[in-house]
């Protein structure tokens, strides 16, 4: 069944995609219908309910831009979001390295897509990164699983690195993260907001996938180079936030140091008793970021949003409860100190004391009264969805549970 639903809402892209040309605008109702159909899956409901609802965002907050590559960026969009759906429930090496793929590679069209030329100056410097990212975490991840079955100790090291360096360049992580400041700043925010968000899911659950099913006693030592990729990120991320005064600006920055909290969660598989804890922090934090990037990235489109919403958005960001931010930085947290890296634990707790002002910043600049529009209701949606944890969340933990248990 799942691959069923799967080959279907795939078919219904190409064939959207190639009617595009006649009726662009026929594409979004035919994706929105590809994407709505995977809300069918039989298993780990909430994050396919999760997934799709980020894909529709996408799909909505792709109507601000006045042109459009004939409606196929509608169908490129549904695409990723059926490819991260569908990578929780496949465990075969071949696919879900090919849905790490099919994610990273429609963002090279979308980052050119802009109000008046293709930008092409974005998207060489974007793609160049993303085509190093993609060879180095292909390759890492072949490396780690050969090196596993004939047990090379060397080889499995350098498939590590290179995996950790590839998926780091892939999501914005410093000190691989140059491409990220003047990408989200030069390119238009729609498309950056798909960058940003639903495009982050993807290298995390297959890097987990694929660490876990190669995991061995080399990883207690390969897991501080982990943690210190982590915290470079998070000081960077927020001392390049707190230090710039452009939202775009400060929404890269503030990508940069989320990647380091949840690049952190990879620290667990040194006790893989607590990867789920790690898994569901990591997933939360995901969602969380990419919740809040839509609803300020479309906000900067339009020149801002409702106050209400801009600071909901940031305090879920900062990681007040019970809001969806709070709790993804609670369970990495706890993960964190589980398995013994309490100081990294405590650096988490720093950076985000750090990213309370940047934060409140941005609100203050895209607040605007509230009034009727298609940015607020994007906005709302957004904020809205923020709210689905104030039920603690221990439902998404036995989720994430049996989707590790799974590999």
């Amino acid at each position: 069944m799942i691959e069923t639903l799967t080959l279907v809402s795939l078919i219904l892209i190409a064939l959207g995609s190639a009617l595009s040309f006649k009726s662009p605008r026929s594409v979004f109702f035919i994706s929105l219908i590809a994407l709505l159909i995977m809300l069918l899956m039989p298993e780990y409901r909430s994050y396919v309910i999760l997934i799709v609802a980020i894909g529709v965002l996408n799909l909505m907050s792709m109507i601000l831009m006045k042109n459009q590559i004939k409606g196929v960026d509608y169908g490129l969009t549904a695409l990723i979001a059926i490819a991260t759906v569908y990578v929780v429930f496949t465990n075969d090496l071949a696919m879900i390295l090919l849905m790490f793929v099919i994610t990273s590679i429609p963002t090279y069209v979308l980052i050119m897509t802009s109000e008046n030329r293709a930008n092409v100056e974005v998207a060489v410097k974007y793609i160049t990164f993303m085509v190093f990212a993609t060879v180095l975490f292909l390759a890492g991840a072949m490396l780690l699983v050969y090196a596993n079955s004939v047990n090379a100790d060397i080889l499995y090291i350098i498939g590590f690195i290179m995996l950790i360096i590839g998926l780091g360049m892939e999501v914005g992580c410093a000190p691989m993260h140059e491409w990220v400041p003047d990408v989200f700043d030069t390119a238009d925010p729609i498309p950056v907001s798909i960058v940003a968000s639903i495009a982050k899911i993807v290298p995390f659950v297959v890097a987990y996938k694929i660490l876990i099913m190669t995991a061995n006693s080399l990883v207690t030592e390969l897991a501080l180079f982990v943690a210190f990729v982590a915290a470079v990120s998070m000081f960077i991320g927020n001392i390049g936030a707190l230090t710039s005064t452009k939202p775009a600006r400060i929404l890269a920055y503030s990508t940069v140091a989320n990647m380091g909290y949840i690049i952190a969660t990879l620290v667990a598989l040194i006790d893989l008793n607590w990867i789920y804890l790690a898994f569901a922090g990591a997933l939360l934090q995901l969602m969380a970021n990419a919740f809040g990037k839509i609803g300020f990235f479309v906000s900067t489109k339009e020149g801002g949003a409702s106050t209400y919403l801009m600071y909901t958005l940031a305090f879920s960001f900062i990681g007040m409860p019970p809001l969806i931010g709070f709790w993804g930085k609670l369970f990495i947290l706890l993960s964190l100190v589980k398995v013994g890296y309490i100081w990294l634990a405590l650096i988490l707790v720093i950076n985000s004391a750090m990213s309370v002002p940047y934060y409140v910043r941005l609100a203050r600049i895209l607040s605007k009264p509230m009034i009727p529009s298609l940015v607020n209701a994007i906005a709302l949606i957004t904020v809205a969805l923020t709210f689905i944890t104030i039920v603690p969340p221990s439902w998404f933990i036995d989720m994430a549970r049996a989707i590790i248990g799974g590999v």
